[in-house]
Formats: C-alpha cells, sequence, structure tokens
C-alpha cells in the first residue's frame, strides 16, 4: 500500500468547525490527563492511514475537507485507523448523515474495533434515534439509546468512552447510552454505515481512559533492539521453495473481506474477486487476520485487492500470489511475523509492507517479476524500528529484496539468497533510506551489506 501525505492537527483545534462550548467542556478537551494519539481534519485532501471495506469513500469539500461515503446502497461499509492494541480511550468525530434509506439505516461510529465486524459501535438512525451498540457479526446488542432527531443534512459530534468493561456513548455532549460490556478489550476505531450516506470531519482520539499506548512523534527515533538471528523456534526447519506454482484445487469467489479469526486452511484454492487488480490505493483486503491468526494453503488470484492484513502477530504459510495488486500483504500492529512458504510475482511495486514495529520472518519464499520483495515504511505516522530476516528465498526479475530506513535502527538480515537469471547482479539486496515524518517521502542514502543494517556476507547471495 502505498502511503500518502495526512494532515494532523493538535486536539485542541480539532473541534472549530460545529463543536460547541458545550461539547467542550464535556469532552476530551476538559480531561487535563488527555493524550492525543491520533487525529484527522481531511483538510489534505487524502484519507492516508485509513483502511476500507466496502463502500465508496473519497475527500471532499464541505467548508472544509472531510470523509464521505457515498454508495447509499451499501449494506455495510467501514474505514478504520489507528492500532489494534489501542484499550481504554475516547474517540470523538463530527458525524453528518447524508440520506437514510430506512429507519433502521445508520451513519456512526466505532471503538474497539477487534475486526471488520466486531466493535462497539455510537449509530445516528434513521428513526431519529441515536444508539449505542456492541456489535459481533449480525448480532447486535443495544447498551442504551436516545431520541436526538437525527436528520439528514445535519452535522452531530459523535464521542465514544471506553475504560475497561464499561462503554459510554455521547451525542453533542449528552449521553445516550452506557453499559457494561466483554466483547472487545482492544481494538481500532472505525466510521460506519449501513444503507445510509454520510460525512466525517475531525476524528480525533485520546487516552484520558488510561491505558491506551500514546504513538510516538514520528520525528523521534524508537529504541534501538537487535532483531532476532535466527526464526522463532515454535516454526518447523526450513524446506526448499517449491520449483514450480501449485495448481488450484478449485476456485472461490470472494465479494466482501474474509475476516481470519484464528486460522483458515483453503487446501489451495484459489480465492479472487476483491478490487481491480491494479495499484489503487483504499481497495479492500482480501484476508484481515486478527492477532495471533494463522492463513495457510490459499492461492490468491486477481483481483485480490490490497491482499492480507495482519492486525497482529500472524502467521502465512504455503501462501501464494499469482498476480499482486497494490501489495501482498500488510503488516501492523504486532510484533513477529512469519511467512513461510509460498511466493509472489507481478508486484509492480512491492510484496510486503510492514506498517507496524517488530520482525517480519520470510522463508522458503519464492518471488518473480516484482518491484521490491519488502519495504518497512518509511513515511507511517508511527517511526517503529522494524526487522527482516530472510532465510531460503529465491529471487527472479525482482528489483529489490529489501528497503530499509536505517535512521531509525532497522536492519535487514539476509542468508542463503538465491538470484536466478540475472548475469549482470542488477538485484539491489538491501536499498538503505531516511524515514521522514508523515506526509513527506523518504531518500534513499545507501544500499549494501555494513555489518550494522544490512547483515549479510558474499556467501549469503547466490547467483545463477
Amino acid at each position: 500500500m502505498q502511503l500518502r501525505r495526512t494532515h494532523r492537527r493538535a486536539l485542541a483545534a480539532a473541534f472549530t468547525a460545529g463543536a460547541t462550548a458545550a461539547v467542550l467542556a464535556a469532552g476530551m478537551a476538559s480531561s487535563a490527563s488527555a493524550a492525543t494519539v491520533f487525529s484527522d481534519d481531511f483538510n489534505d485532501g487524502d484519507a492516508s492511514g485509513w483502511s476500507k471495506s466496502g463502500g465508496t469513500w473519497s475527500v471532499v469539500t464541505d467548508t472544509s475537507g472531510v470523509f464521505q461515503q457515498s454508495n447509499a446502497g451499501s449494506e455495510l461499509t467501514r474505514q478504520f485507523a489507528g492500532q489494534t492494541s489501542w484499550t481504554d480511550y475516547q474517540v470523538q468525530a463530527r458525524v453528518k448523515p447524508l440520506s437514510f434509506g430506512s429507519s433502521s439505516s445508520l451513519v456512526g461510529l466505532s471503538a474497539r474495533s477487534a475486526s471488520s465486524t466486531k466493535m462497539y459501535r455510537l449509530a445516528l438512525l434513521g428513526s431519529g434515534q441515536a444508539e449505542l451498540q456492541a456489535v459481533n457479526g449480525s448480532q447486535i446488542t443495544s447498551l442504551g439509546s436516545a431520541s436526538v432527531g437525527a436528520a439528514a443534512g445535519s452535522w452531530y459530534t459523535l464521542r465514544i468512552e471506553t475504560a475497561g468493561s464499561t462503554i459510554r456513548g455521547f451525542v453533542n455532549g449528552t449521553q445516550v447510552g452506557s453499559g457494561t460490556s466483554s466483547l472487545a478489550s482492544a481494538g481500532r476505531i472505525g466510521l460506519v454505515t449501513s444503507y445510509a450516506s454520510g460525512s466525517f470531519d475531525d476524528v480525533a482520539v485520546d487516552s484520558s481512559g488510561g491505558t491506551t499506548p500514546t504513538t510516538p512523534p514520528s520525528t523521534t527515533p524508537p529504541s534501538t533492539t537487535a532483531p532476532p538471528t535466527t526464526p522463532p523456534p515454535t516454526t518447523p526447519p526450513p524446506t526448499n521453495p517449491p520449483a514450480n506454482w501449485p495448481t488450484p484445487t478449485g476456485n472461490y469467489k470472494v465479494d466482501a473481506t474474509i475476516d481470519v479469526p484464528v486460522s483458515l486452511d483453503g487446501g489451495l484454492k484459489r480465492y479472487y474477486g476483491i478490487g481491480d487488480g491494479g495499484q489503487g490505493e483504499s481497495q479492500d483486503p482480501m484476508f484481515v487476520l486478527a492477532p495471533g491468526a494463522t492463513l495457510r494453503n490459499v492461492i490468491i488470484g486477481a483481483p485480490a485487492g490490497d491482499g492480507v492484513h495482519c492486525e497482529g502477530n500472524c502467521t502465512l504459510v504455503n501462501v501464494w500470489w499469482e498476480d499482486v495488486g497494490e501489495d501482498a500483504a500488510t503488516f501492523r500492529g504486532g510484533t513477529t511475523y512469519t511467512v513461510d512458504g509460498g511466493g509472489a510475482r507481478s508486484a509492480s511495486d512491492k510484496v510486503f509492507q510492514h506498517n507496524g514495529g517488530g520482525t517480519l520472518y520470510i522463508r522458503n519464499f519464492r518471488v518473480e517479476s516484482s518491484g521490491k520483495l519488502y519495504r518497512a515504511c518509511g513515511n507511517c505516522s508511527t517511526s517503529y524500528q522494524r526487522h527482516v530476516v530472510m532465510d531460503n528465498v529465491t529471487a527472479t526479475s525482482t528489483k529489490m529484496l529489501a528497503g530499509i530506513n536505517t535512521n531509525w535502527g532497522d536492519t535487514a538480515r539476509f542468508s542463503r539468497i538465491t538470484i536466478l537469471n540475472d548475469p549482470n547482479r542488477t538485484t539491489r539486496i538491501c536499498v538503505k533510506y531516511k524515514g521522514v515524518p508523515k506526509g513527506s517521502e523518504p531518500t534513499e542514502i545507501g544500499e549494501g551489506a555494513d555489518g550494522t543494517n544490512c547483515l549479510y556476507s558474499t556467501s549469503d547471495i547466490i547467483w545463477r
């Protein structure tokens, strides 16, 4: 996924348009202990940092920049942002319904989104009610509701507070629902519509609830912790990458993102049908893996949208990408990720995008006709230190194996790398960049083994 610029501003300025003094007094600005961990007013014209699931979303102008979902016929649309590890926090946004298809249609805000279908949601309904809901797939439990006269064309300030098992919802500073629930203990924020269209603005998250991990400024280098030098001990010993691509045992048309809470074994079926097969941003992922989940024996065909999203630690075993669209897989929110076996081809930009912290292990893998096999994000909103360990990888017609940000302490370690059909040795093994704050573009500053960030010797790379 190519990362673009998004304007973030301080919480004190985040609620200027349409916010009343009562809302500010009752809302997040009143907490002296609050720490802003996320804010977006969309005034820069894009929605970088948000992850779409369904709907037609775009940043448009409504006095100022707003994030709008315009397809009122979509059953359920969502945009997610933030970290899966966020626990106790407050999220606030201005929300304007544009149309309701029925009395049960909704436009709303979510907190602790543990997956695309599990969350706490504060919804403005077509009936005029506001309802605080615990959502677990098709099972929706009301934690309280009130009549707020919700009407299309008007702005409302919605706020959800989470503290332990207590969830509270506010509309324009007035509490409309409160309850206790153990449905989700942590998760991202979200913007949601169902059979409705709506606009969203001035989204802000603070940690006055108590335990939200704060996001360090992108200009502050992370701690320098050396990556592990060997794969996790619980994984099987390496085997050679398969010489041939597998033949699918069947085909499975995918119409919406598949959530993988624990594990999914695809039996080497070909999954296809998400996105347009191009490099366009904000395409839906094919699979979203919850923290700790495993995806195995899957062939991902075209179109595949944004491939696989790992929301925390994850394992991909024998997963094949026949034609990488936006990215093959994006890793975020965890500390250890493993890709064991499988392969990817036809990635015009990159195969694996590493947005979170921690270490990605890539072993027993084939990459063909691609730009980069791995890229550590160089301009994400959080400047994590990131590591990649590649072992037993075969590359054909691939420009770069790894791109890392040395000013943040990133490392790339290589062993048993085979480069095929490259007599002039043009494949770049390890390219160094200078990571920059979100909104800027990282610059290339060098390449090659150095014993500090790019870790390999000539014997680790075989040219055939």
